[in-house]
């Protein structure tokens, strides 16, 4: 980095969605330089290791990585397909539903007609609304041409698919309660609340693992390693370490932004990655409308997670190349609304288990990822601990987390009778480990919630009132992979013409 260099733009936070924008930028042959506090890029890309065995935070699997689909298409742009390890999870069950104590698990298969034929094994007499289901996921997801990577564009979108709510529409589709629940079952993917959810949400995530659903083998992080090392061939700067805490002004344009360090770091203009909440504090309320403070301050975020991960006995579970939906209630929209104090946690919980290049037929380990309300952290919602700086939270967080995964293995064990003396190590993270490692005021899972009430009160516009601040990542659009790489596309379009990079992201992917 040259001392008093000015660069065309600043960018605050190397996760996924500043790396993409410096990339798109820097292709584009404008300097740019990201800046990422901790001391691993990535955000919810980001990887720890326990017992030689690598975790990830959050991408456990990608949907719409075969030849021609949508995040396929993103990733060949990136240049990102042909450099990260990718394994393919299994085509007759990538996704799988299972209820209380049963035996019986219901299987997502990839493709839709093989997602059809599937379902019809289980539910013969369900013809009609399981083949109306699919075809209008793939209706929906026509609405929304970035998603599609299209040149079309589209004034509005049907006010149908905004303020439909998900849970409704499923019911309207069939009678049969168990079949409601199968094809709600993975609603963990976007923190699906029954009374809030809109259609829209469930079909653009649902969608794209029904087309193709991959694992990273060895981790996420590589996704970001990539896009660092590409956004530096062309000529671009991403540097951790670099907190930013404050700015300086001329006028209504920000001049700078300052390191934690006491470093500044002159732009023209700027993007912020961080939650439009943390980005209105970080550059000062005074300088937003109130009304605008007002409204984003307010959004709800989406609920947390407490995850268990857990470190195998070499050569004593068998890898299974897919995921696990398992429900202890009659309803898979309930486990969101446990309550802490009445007992009964977890109701339901996602298995994972990541792909290993050392050993593809038997796991190195498994997360286990239970919903968990931020106000159970409110105790240690003073204290701070990351790798690059490190802090106590004390003896009773210790002991929480300890019971916490005991209530987790215990309920395992009724799964996998004997799992308890395969596991070496037990480890976990909580939504106060993802507020220090992310940067979320609450841990979230996925940034704002989506309310089919009131729809646009969650759509945030990339731009800001300070006139060279503009913002990315997962709230301004949809969250995941795909939602950010839309989202990255959508703040960029403000700087350069939406059809030259749209074409440029067809033609590499044809390639």
């Amino acid at each position: 980095m040259e001392d008093n260099k000015e660069y065309d733009f600043v960018i605050i936070g190397g996760g996924l969605g500043g790396l993409q924008c410096a990339f798109i930028l820097a292709d584009e042959g404008h300097s740019v330089i990201v800046l990422e506090k901790n001391h691993q890029l990535g955000g919810n890309l980001q990887v720890f290791s326990r017992d030689k065995c690598v975790f990830d935070t959050g991408v456990h699997y990608l949907g719409g990585l075969d030849e021609g689909q949508n995040l396929y298409k993103f990733f060949k742009y990136f240049n990102l397909y042909d450099n990260i390890k990718l394994r393919k999870m299994d085509e007759a069950s990538f996704d799988r539903i299972r209820f209380g104590n049963e035996e019986k698990e219901y299987y997502y298969a990839q493709g839709y007609d093989n997602f059809v034929k599937t379902l019809l094994v289980d539910f013969p007499n369900e013809k009609e609304g399981i083949e109306k289901y699919v075809h209008d996921m793939q209706e929906i997801c026509k609405e929304f041409p970035m998603y599609n990577i299209s040149l079309e564009t589209k004034d509005y979108i049907n006010e149908y698919f905004l303020y439909k709510n998900a849970k409704e529409y499923i019911d309207e589709l069939t009678t049969d309660e168990r079949l409601r629940n199968v094809l709600a079952g993975n609603n963990l993917l976007y923190a699906g609340i029954a009374e809030k959810t809109p259609l829209y949400v469930h079909a653009l995530v649902v969608n794209s693992y029904i087309e193709s659903s991959y694992r990273c083998v060895d981790g996420g992080s590589q996704i970001a390693k990539v896009l660092a090392k590409e956004i530096r061939s062309r000529g671009g700067e991403v540097l951790k370490r670099a907190d930013v805490v404050g700015a300086e002004y001329e006028e209504k344009l920000i001049t700078s932004v300052k390191l934690k360090d006491g470093r500044m770091i002159k732009g023209n203009k700027f993007i912020s990655n961080a939650h439009p909440a943390a980005t209105i504090d970080l550059f000062g309320e005074d300088r937003f409308r109130k009304a605008y403070v007002n409204r984003i301050k307010s959004i709800e975020n989406t609920i947390s997670t407490f995850t268990v991960h857990l470190v195998f006995h070499e050569d004593t579970f068998e890898y299974i190349n897919y995921n696990i939906y398992q429900y202890n209630v009659n309803d898979v929209w309930e486990p969101q609304k446990y309550n802490p104090k009445s007992g009964g946690w977890p109701q339901g919980y996602m298995i994972s288990v990541p792909a290993s290049s050392k050993n593809e037929k038997y796991a190195e380990c498994m997360s286990v990822m239970a919903y968990m309300h931020w106000d159970e952290m409110k105790p240690w919602a003073d204290s701070f601990n990351t790798v690059g700086e490190p802090g106590e939270r004390g003896e009773s967080y210790e002991k929480f987390k300890a019971e916490k995964e005991k209530a987790i293995l215990d309920d395992l064990e009724i799964r996998y009778p004997g799992i308890s003396k395969k596991i070496k190590s037990v480890h976990s993270s909580t939504p106060i480990t993802f507020r220090d490692y992310i940067g979320n005021v609450d841990g979230n899972m996925y940034g704002v919630t989506k309310d089919c009430e009131s729809p646009m009160k969650s759509f945030i516009n990339p731009k800001t009132k300070i006139p060279n601040l503009f913002l990315t990542g997962s709230n301004i659009n949809l969250h995941g992979i795909l939602g950010v790489s839309v989202s990255s596309f959508i703040t960029c379009f403000e700087f350069i013409e939406r059809e030259h990079l749209i074409k440029k992201i067809i033609v590499k992917s044809e390639k």
